[in-house]
C-alpha cells in the first residue's frame, strides 16, 4: 500500500479517489473524519490521504492526481476534448459540453 494524495479538502481528497476509481485503480480514504482528534492526534497523523492497495498501480496514480492539480481554480481553462477556452465560471467547456475533471482523468 502507498500513500498517493493528502489534501485538508475533503472534496479535494474525493476528487482524487474518483479519478483513481475511474480508471480501476484500487483505492481508498484514510484519516476522512481524524481531524476531530487533532490535539489528542497528531495534526500529521490526522490528515485525510488517498492510498493505493496495489503498488503497481503507483506510476499511473501519482500522474493521474498530478493532472487533477494542474487545473488552478478560478482561471480559465483549455478543454482537453475540443480545445476551445473557457471561462473559469463555466464547469462544463461551452463548446462541446465535455467535463474538465473526466477529460484528465
Amino acid at each position: 500500500m502507498k500513500k498517493i494524495y493528502s489534501h485538508q479538502d475533503r472534496f479535494m481528497l474525493w476528487q482524487a479517489k474518483n479519478c483513481l476509481d475511474e480508471n480501476g485503480i484500487p483505492c481508498f480514504i484514510k484519516n476522512e473524519f481524524s481531524s476531530g482528534g487533532i490535539g489528542e492526534l497528531s495534526p500529521l497523523d490526522s490528515e485525510p490521504e488517498v492510498w493505493i492497495t496495489d503498488d503497481e498501480w503507483q506510476t499511473k496514480a501519482e500522474q493521474l492526481v498530478a493532472e487533477l492539480d494542474m487545473q488552478p481554480l478560478g482561471e480559465s481553462w483549455h478543454c482537453k476534448n475540443c480545445g476551445e477556452q473557457n471561462d473559469s465560471s463555466f464547469e462544463l467547456c461551452w463548446q462541446c459540453a465535455q467535463d474538465p475533471l473526466q477529460a484528465q482523468c
